[in-house]
């Protein structure tokens, strides 16, 4: 019965919702709310509204270190293994059948089935050479977004409880700002205040995202690591001043400050060019719920799971992947699918 609802939001974007504001401020700010994506849809805000009100959705008290430790936890609990620092070289296939991995160190681990968590395209092209792909899978990695959302963070460990502010806000500037290479007319904040596990007591964490390029940093890193360091340097110093409007004295109070780039993702998850998963080049509605890569073709006993099976970023996104993947191969063998609360 709500499917006429849902298919009218999802043809709509924030930004062309926002031109239907007479005010000039409306106008500005309303396509910026939640996360500042003005050409994503209404619905996908409306459904992250409905979570929260349904309480189906929230936030993880810690952060992802402390709902990934919990699962890993669970994990071992039931009997399960984990092997850290382990970097996979090669998915190993026996007659089109995923057979187990071999690790960087020439170890091999052998399976029933495998399944992938990690990067797309290196899970795609690297650990399996590229052997099983069809024409869809081939035109999403050949074009990759040069410039994504949330591409880079700016976190500021302060010595101050943060006002009651929301936990996230968009600035929007009277003047722009230059950070990293781009002229910034507003900078979007999160105040992360409401979460006493992130930093010492008395203390709060700020953290500014930014729409970025990998090409800009990689570049810059390239060209020397005294200019990639001064770069991101001084994209906090910039980010600090425009705070500083809005929190007098907050620089005084700053003891701690951490920028991450596209780079640092690449080099921390492995995920290549730092990319986020983006949507399929698929037209209208189909794009927010149709999967990139789950099952491989050709290929038997092998799963992926996360941003690159979904197609789709956040927690709660690829946390649901993996437990709809469990949950079918155990409809596949015959076994109850159990949960413990």
């Amino acid at each position: 019965p709500f499917l006429p609802t849902v298919m009218r939001w999802g043809r709509v974007t924030m930004a062309q919702y926002a031109e239907r504001f007479q005010d000039p401020f409306m106008r500005r700010a309303f396509a910026t709310l939640q996360y500042d994506i003005p050409d994503v849809p209404v619905l996908v805000n409306l459904v992250f509204l409905a979570g929260c009100a349904n309480r189906t959705m929230g936030w993880p008290m810690g952060g992802s270190p402390a709902f990934s430790e919990r699962v890993a936890r669970r994990y071992e609990e039931l009997g399960g293994e984990l092997h850290y620092r382990a970097s996979v070289e090669r998915i190993l296939v026996e007659g089109d059948r995923a057979v187990g991995i071999r690790l960087q160190d020439g170890s091999e681990y052998r399976a029933d089935r495998v399944i992938s968590a990690a990067d797309g395209r290196t899970t795609i092209f690297d650990m399996l050479q590229g052997h099983y792909i069809d024409d869809r899978l081939r035109a999403y990695y050949d074009k990759p977004q040069e410039r994504q959302e949330f591409g880079m963070h700016i976190a500021y460990g302060v010595k101050r409880q943060l006002p009651p502010e929301p936990p996230a806000m968009t600035l929007l500037l009277n003047r722009p700002v230059m950070i990293a290479g781009e002229n910034r007319t507003r900078l979007d904040v999160e105040l992360f205040g409401f979460d006493p596990t992130l930093a010492p007591e008395g203390h709060s964490v700020i953290k500014v995202s930014l729409p970025t390029g990998y090409d800009y940093w990689h570049q810059l890193r390239n060209e020397s690591r005294e200019r990639y360091e001064a770069a991101k340097a001084d994209a906090a110093e910039v980010s600090l001043a425009v705070l500083e409007q809005f929190m007098p004295g907050l620089r005084e109070d700053v003891e701690m400050v951490d920028v991450a780039t596209p780079l640092t993702v690449e080099r921390f998850t492995g995920n290549w060019r730092g990319l986020q998963a983006w949507s399929p080049e698929d037209d209208g509605l189909t794009a927010l719920f149709k999967e990139v890569a789950s099952t491989l073709p050709g290929l038997q006993d092998f799963y992926m799971v996360g941003q690159w099976a979904r197609g789709s970023i956040g927690l709660s996104t690829v946390a649901e992947g993996g437990r709809s993947l469990i949950r079918r191969l155990c409809k596949e063998d015959g076994r109850e699918f159990v949960t413990q609360s």
